[in-house]
C-alpha cells in the first residue's frame, strides 16, 4: 500500500469537495485539462522553460512558453511567447542565454531561437521539408534534424518533387516488394525519416547535409521514436543514433543497432553489432569519456528488461551497470560530474526515480509516488514531472537525497479544485502459484458508507503494460469513478513494475496465468472493500485487455453484467496474417503460426464461441492496423447473429487509441451508457 498516494488523494478529494461547485469528474472536464509540455533546464541549472496549452471554456486550445527562476523559492513563472501555435521541443542554447524550439510560424515546421533577455524569436531554419526534431552539438554549434525523405534523393528538392508527382499522380494503387506495408495507422509511402547535420553559425539554415543517404531505414524509428535516439558525441564529429539495419525482416525483429557516422556523411559504423535484440538512447557522460545506452537481450521481444550499459570510449571496455537490479529503465541522465546515472521505471505500481552508480551498480530510488518522468538534473536537484490518479501533472524539484519536495506549477490548479476525484488505495492477494499480485481500487466521487457499488474492472493492454498511478488522457480511471462505479484493476501476471520474470510468464500463457489472477482479484478486493458489489460488475478492456473480453467469454462467462471490448484480438490465425509487427505474435506464441499452429489455437477466442453469452459492447477504429478492426466486426457480428446483446461502435478516423477529443467524449457516452443499462438496478 502506498501511504503518500492514498493521502495525496484524501487530501485532493478533501480540497475538491470544500468547494461549493465541486462535481465528480466527467469526460469533459478531462478533454478540458491544461497540459503542460516541452520542457528543457538551462546547463547552468538556474531557469527552466516549459510550455502550457491551455483550453478555455469555449475548448478552444492555445499554447505558449514560460521560463522560472529555479534559485529563487516563490518564482513567479514570465511568459516567454504569444505567437498563434504551439511552440515545442525546446532546448537550451550552451550559453543559457537563449532556446531553441520548433514551431509551425511559417508554413511548415522550422527551428526557431529565441533570447531570454526580450524580443522576437528568430528562425533558424527555412528548409522545404519539415523539421521533426533535432538536436545541438555540445558546443551549439551544429544541430541535427531529422527529416521525412525519400532514400533515393540527394537533395531535399527532389523530395519535395518526387511528393508532388505523387500527390499530382492519376493512380492510387500502392506497390510493395517486402513488408512492412503499412505500420500503426499508416500505409508505407517509402519515405523514412533521415537525419541532417548543418551548422548554427547565425546564418539562416537552408540546406543540411544527409548523414544517413541511401540508408532504407528509419532514423528516428517510427513511430514513437524521437530525439532521445540521437546524439551527438563529445567532440562533435560524430552523430550516434538507433535505427535497424536495412533488410527484409523489419516485420519480424526487433534488432535496433546503435550507429555512428561522422557529421559530414560517409561510412556508418555498427558500435552494437553482436547484440541481436533492441539497443536504445545513446547518452554520453559530461566529459565524453562513457557512453551509456539501454540493451535487451532477447531477439523480438520487445518487453525485454532494458539493461544499462556502459562503454569506455577511451579503451573500449563495455559492461552492464547493475546487472542485478530487476527494472527495466526507459531514460538515461548523467550527473553534471558523470558519477551516477537517474533514469526512470515502472515499480509496482508506479514509475519511479532512481539514482544508480555506474560503477558500483548500487540502484537507490529517490521518488516512488505516481508516474514521474525525468527531466534535468539541476546541479543539487532534480527536475521532473510528476502525474498520479488524482493529478494530471505537474513539475516538481526534488533533492538528490529525496527529499524537500517542490512543486513549480499549478496548471490545472482552477479546474481541480471543482472536481471531485475518489479515494484509492493499492491492494494485493495471491494470485497464480500463490504469487504476490497487485492492484488498485478507486472509490466512488460520491462515495457514501455502507452502500454497495457496481464495479468497474479494468483490464489492461500490452499485455506487459500496467494501470498504474497515474493520469491517462484516455482510460482515465477516474472517470468511471466519477460515473458512480468502484474502479477495480489488477497488474496480472505479465504486467510491467514486477520484476522480468512476472512480465515474462504471460508469454506463450496468454489466457492462463492472467485469467486466474484476474478470477483472485476480483474474490480478494470484493472481499477485503465489502462496498464493491461482486454481483453487479462490468469488465472492460483494449486491446490485450480486448482479448480478455473475449476470453472472459469464453471462460468465464458468468462473471460480469456487461464486457466492453476496444480493439480487442478474436482469431489469433487471421491476427497473425493482418497485424503489422509480425516480431510480436510470433514471440508471444513461440514462433510463425504455422511453425506454433497448436498454441495460437489453444489460446484463440474464436475456438470457445459456444460459450459466449455475455452483453458486450464492441469498439473499434478502422485505422488501426495493429489489431485490424475485422476483429472487432468478427466478434460484433458473431453475437448479433446468435442473439447476444451486442453494440458496435466504429471509428473511421481512429487508430488503436482514440485521439480525437470529441470522437473520446464519444466513446465515453456509449461505454456509460451500455454499463448503466446492464449494471441499473
Amino acid at each position: 500500500m502506498k501511504t503518500s498516494s492514498i493521502l495525496f488523494a484524501m487530501v485532493a478529494a478533501g480540497m475538491a469537495s470544500s468547494v461549493h461547485s465541486a462535481e465528480p469528474f466527467t469526460v469533459q472536464d478531462l478533454v478540458s485539462m491544461n497540459k503542460v509540455h516541452s520542457y528543457a533546464v538551462s546547463p547552468d541549472a538556474s531557469t527552466l522553460v516549459y510550455g502550457v496549452k491551455v483550453i478555455d471554456d469555449a475548448g478552444e486550445a492555445s499554447s505558449d512558453l514560460y521560463s522560472l527562476d529555479l534559485t529563487k523559492k516563490d518564482a513567479k513563472p514570465q511568459q516567454l511567447t504569444s505567437a498563434a501555435g504551439t511552440e515545442h521541443d525546446v532546448v537550451f542554447a550552451p550559453d543559457n542565454k537563449s532556446i531553441y524550439f520548433l514551431a509551425n510560424r511559417s508554413g511548415s515546421s522550422q527551428l526557431f531561437n529565441l533570447a531570454l533577455s526580450g524580443g522576437e524569436a528568430k528562425q533558424v531554419s527555412d528548409l522545404p521539408l519539415d523539421v521533426n526534431g533535432y538536436k545541438l552539438s555540445p558546443d551549439g554549434k551544429q544541430v541535427v534534424m531529422t527529416m521525412r525523405v525519400f532514400p533515393e534523393c540527394e537533395t531535399l528538392t527532389c523530395t519535395v518533387e518526387k511528393k508532388q508527382q505523387l500527390a499530382d499522380s492519376k493512380t492510387t494503387g500502392r506497390e510493395y516488394k517486402q513488408l512492412m506495408v503499412r505500420h500503426w495507422d499508416t500505409w508505407e509511402d517509402h519515405a523514412r525519416n533521415h537525419l541532417f547535420v548543418a551548422n548554427v553559425d547565425g546564418k539562416k539554415i537552408v540546406d543540411a547535409v544527409n548523414v544517413t543517404q541511401g540508408r532504407d531505414t528509419e532514423t528516428p524509428p517510427k513511430p514513437f521514436s524521437g530525439m532521445e535516439e540521437v546524439t551527438f558525441t563529445p567532440d562533435g564529429k560524430h552523430i550516434v543514433y538507433s535505427a535497424k539495419a536495412p533488410s527484409k525482416d523489419q516485420a519480424w525483429t526487433t534488432n535496433y543497432d546503435l550507429w555512428k557516422v561522422p557529421v559530414s556523411g560517409g561510412e556508418t559504423i555498427n558500435l552494437t553489432e553482436d547484440n541481436k535484440a533492441w539497443d536504445s538512447h545513446p547518452t554520453f557522460s559530461p566529459d565524453g569519456r562513457y557512453m551509456a545506452y539501454l540493451a535487451m537481450t532477447k531477439p523480438g521481444f520487445e518487453a525485454d528488461r532494458y539493461r544499462i550499459m556502459l562503454l569506455d570510449t577511451v579503451t573500449g571496455q563495455e559492461k552492464e551497470v547493475a546487472p542485478l537490479w530487476d527494472r527495466s529503465p526507459h531514460s538515461i541522465t548523467f550527473s553534471p560530474d558523470g558519477r551516477n546515472i537517474y533514469v526512470t521505471a515502472q515499480d509496482v505500481g508506479q514509475v519511479t526515480i532512481f539514482e544508480v552508480n555506474p560503477q558500483f551498480g548500487d540502484v537507490r530510488p529517490i521518488y516512488n509516488d505516481g508516474s514521474n518522468s525525468l527531466i534535468a538534473v539541476a546541479q543539487d536537484k532534480l527536475v521532473f514531472k510528476h502525474a498520479s490518479l488524482v493529478e494530471p501533472g505537474d513539475l516538481y524539484t526534488i533533492s538528490l537525497e529525496g527529499e524537500n519536495l517542490q512543486r513549480l506549477t499549478e496548471v490545472n490548479k482552477e479546474k481541480l479544485a471543482k472536481v471531485k476525484f475518489g479515494e484509492f488505495e493499492q491492494f494485493n492477494f495471491k494470485g497464480w502459484n500463490d504469487e504476490t499480485v497487485h492492484g488498485y481500487w478507486i472509490k466512488p466521487a460520491n462515495f457514501k458508507e455502507g452502500e454497495k457499488y457496481p464495479i468497474a474492472y479494468l483490464v489492461h493492454g500490452g499485455p506487459q503494460g500496467s494501470f498504474g498511478n497515474s493520469f491517462s488522457g484516455r482510460w482515465n480511471a477516474q472517470l468511471w469513478a466519477g460515473a458512480g462505479y468502484g474502479v477495480v484493476m489488477v497488474d496480472f501476471h505479465g504486467s510491467t513494475g514486477y520484476g522480468q520474470a512476472f512480465t515474462d510468464s504471460i508469454s506463450k500463457d496468454w489466457g492462463g496465468k492472467p485469467l486466474e489472477d484476474l478470477k483472485k482479484g476480483m474474490a480478494a478486493v470484493t472481499e477485503q472493500q465489502p462496498w464493491l458489489d461482486a454481483n453487479n460488475a462490468c469488465a472492460l478492456g483494449g486491446s490485450y485487455g480486448g482479448y480478455m473480453m473475449n476470453w472472459f467469454q469464453g471462460h468465464w462467462n458468468d462473471g460480469f453484467k456487461c464486457l466492453v471490448n476496444h480493439a480487442g484480438l478474436f482469431d489469433m490465425r487471421s491476427m497473425y496474417y493482418v497485424t503489422e509487427e509480425l516480431w510480436f505474435p510470433e514471440y508471444e506464441f513461440g514462433g510463425t503460426y504455422a511453425d506454433n499452429k497448436e498454441l495460437f489455437e489453444k489460446f484463440n477466442p474464436v475456438n470457445y464461441v459456444e460459450n459466449w453469452q455475455t452483453p458486450m459492447l464492441v469498439i473499434h477504429g478502422e485505422k488501426d492496423f495493429r489489431v485490424p478492426y475485422g476483429q472487432g466486426l468478427a466478434a460484433f457480428s458473431f453475437m448479433q447473429r446468435k442473439g447476444i446483446p451486442s453494440e458496435l461502435l466504429m471509428f473511421p478516423d481512429e487508430n488503436h487509441w482514440i485521439l480525437n477529443q470529441d470522437n473520446l467524449q464519444q466513446w465515453y457516452e456509449n461505454v456509460f451508457r451500455w454499463m448503466g443499462r446492464w449494471t441499473a438496478k
